[in-house]
């Protein structure tokens, strides 16, 4: 799908910048068939379509974005620095009873691969709850609630901060290119998805918990790019991750039934 993407991304670039020209979904559909009959491209008939077609819309969306001066030019990702994926739609076979709309298969940085299925659902409204509570971010605690607990903060970043800067180094000594390059991006990779995973982890557990104890829940209106502007504080700030927790809270309290509201720093 890199190859399929790029080429039409040079197709689509060569039409517009060379005649002014715009390529269709249906065009460049036509053209994948063609590609498909080439010896360079002849692998792609090996492969499912539906992914290939998926590639196909996404790029025509980049560019219909553009065209109506909503986002920059679209630009080919590099596999190294962006999530490889293969999405299928609803046309896989899965278990009865199950109303898919996307399933999606992906590689991330460290080269783990996953797959995630988008379905429609209702989700039930939890028991109502009588508490309130309000939460105080912080770096030293994580959070501080009303009730007066303080949540402490893991720092996740901190603990591996010795194991990524030793990744690092190792990967700023290999050549350019080489095999050995590739190996040591690998493991730094998997140092930040450690890093990540266990914030992330940690996040969805203490979110979960508040919309459940809580029928309403009071956050402070932080602007986090603001305050990462501060060289002082901002790796601390980058490890807390508030603005995750706040994004959590908010689907959460909307899924559950919950009430979130936001005050005026």
């Amino acid at each position: 799908m890199t190859q399929q993407v790029k080429r039409e991304l040079e197709e689509r670039t060569r039409a517009w910048y060379g005649e002014q020209r715009r390529i269709s979904y249906v065009q460049s559909s036509a053209a994948l068939t063609e590609w498909k009959k080439t010896e360079e491209l002849a692998f792609l008939a090996e492969v499912s379509s539906v992914p290939l077609q998926q590639a196909l819309r996404h790029l025509q969306t980049a560019f219909g974005n553009f065209f109506a001066k909503r986002a920059k030019y679209p630009r080919y990702k590099s596999r190294k620095k962006s999530r490889s994926s293969a999405e299928y739609t609803q046309s896989r076979p899965l278990p009865q009873g199950s109303e898919p709309r996307t399933i999606t298969v992906s590689r991330d940085a460290a080269g783990r691969w996953f797959v995630s299925i988008l379905v429609e659902d209702t989700i039930t409204p939890a028991p109502a709850a009588n508490a309130a509570v309000g939460i105080d971010a912080g770096i030293t605690s994580l959070v501080t609630l009303s009730i007066g607990e303080k949540i402490a903060n893991p720092k996740h970043e901190r603990r591996d901060r010795a194991r990524l800067a030793k990744a690092q180094r190792d990967l700023s000594r290999k050549a350019k290119g080489s095999a050995n390059r590739e190996k040591a991006r690998r493991r730094v990779a998997k140092v930040h998805a450690r890093i990540a995973d266990r914030r992330r982890d940690f996040l969805h557990k203490l979110s979960t918990r508040l919309v459940r104890e809580n029928q309403t829940v009071v956050i402070e209106d932080l602007t986090v790019r603001n305050l990462l502007k501060n060289g002082k504080v901002a790796r601390a700030i980058s490890d807390a991750a508030w603005t995750d927790l706040r994004m959590m809270l908010e689907y959460k309290c909307a899924w559950y039934g919950r009430e979130l509201v936001v005050i005026d720093r």
